[in-house]
């Protein structure tokens, strides 16, 4: 049976619904921008989770991502970009929505199943990573890459970085490198491990045998995380206090992975970069996923305010010349009171 969405809004065609077996099936449809999320996908699925989790006929929900690239690359940045050159009101009102959505993903109270295949980037991460039965495969390719466009980590993503095990957390945000889906389960991004060649044989079988005999059928142990494996240096070298401190550990050590992650960090955002290294560990005091929310508002709303948010879309996806020229230009010039105006409380603080 396939659903409409019609009320919701004219645009059916970027989110799929039906529901087969009692599971209700959510599918991204933007294959051309990797399901890339804007705000009428959001208001879709907000709407749609809201409806299926007061249904009795529905006993769980099932999230996977049309065509061979991925589930969700994210949001839809260029939008934001063309938001914040204007005046930042559809840029806000997306991410309100976007967290809001989030928060609603980390209290469903029915099983959802979000398959993390391919790329899993920012926003997809957001309506994915979330869920209560979150499952990778052997081609899951997962990131929080926000400082290189100027950005910070957000929907939610801190909170899973700051409990992330040592400082694996910190690696994945400073870097905003992707890791793999042993990487992912290892990190705490997901729970479950389906060869990519068993996705359409595991979500038959969730509306023929329910989740739990699904996972048990399809599920298998995960290959050895080679991103746990490199934890000794990582640990170490991302103890210091500053951003210039981790810098200068990774430089320091001889393993070639960290003057590689070294390499990597000193191309990002110097004010994303520090205002990151605050964001998940004050995200790491938080008691929960909401709370992290609220800060993620804030701190979004302050980068539109930034330079370097409007000139990192632009050197990546715009002009894509992959040279943004960054303001302030070195970590030696972002000030304390730099970064703490970034965690300032805002007008529409997010209220759950």
């Amino acid at each position: 049976m396939t659903e409409t969405v019609g009320a919701v809004t004219g645009e059916t065609d970027e989110v799929l619904t039906r529901v087969d077996g009692g599971i209700g099936y959510v599918t991204l449809n933007r294959p051309k921008a990797i399901n890339s999320l804007n705000q009428n996908m959001v208001d879709i699925l907000s709407t749609v989770l809201h409806r299926w989790e007061r249904d009795d006929a529905i006993r769980a929900v099932v999230l996977t991502g049309a065509g061979e690239r991925g589930l969700c690359a994210g949001g839809d940045v260029v939008a934001v970009y063309h938001s914040a050159r204007k005046d930042g009101v559809e840029a806000r009102r997306f991410w309100r929505d976007e967290y809001l959505l989030n928060g609603q993903i980390g209290r469903f109270a029915k099983p959802y199943v979000a398959v993390m295949d391919g790329i899993v980037m920012g926003g997809g991460v957001g309506v994915s990573a979330h869920a209560n039965t979150r499952v990778v495969t052997d081609t899951s390719k997962v990131a929080m890459p926000e400082v290189g466009i100027g950005f910070i980590p957000d929907v939610g993503g801190v909170y899973l970085l700051s409990r992330a095990p040592g400082s694996l957390g910190l690696h994945a945000a400073l870097t905003g490198a992707p890791f793999s889906g042993a990487d992912a389960i290892a990190l705490g991004f997901a729970d479950h491990y389906v060869p990519h060649a068993d996705l359409d044989a595991f979500t038959a079988a969730i509306a023929a045998d329910g989740v739990e005999s699904a996972l048990a059928h399809y599920a298998i142990e995960p290959p050895p995380s080679e991103l746990a494996a490199q934890r000794e240096w990582i640990d170490e070298c991302y103890a210091g206090d500053t951003v210039i401190d981790i810098l200068a550990a990774l430089r320091a050590h001889d393993a070639g992975p960290a003057n590689d992650a070294a390499e990597v960090i000193a191309t990002r955002s110097p004010i994303s970069l520090m205002v990151t290294l605050e964001a998940v560990r004050r995200a790491a005091k938080m008691q929960t996923l909401e709370d992290a929310l609220v800060q993620d508002y804030r701190v979004s709303s302050a980068s539109l305010r930034s330079h370097d948010l409007v000139e990192g879309i632009r050197a990546q996806l715009v002009d894509k010349d992959r040279n943004p020229k960054w303001s302030p230009a070195a970590l030696t010039e972002v000030t304390v009171a730099d970064v703490t105006a970034y965690f300032a409380p805002v007008d529409d603080d997010l209220s759950f």
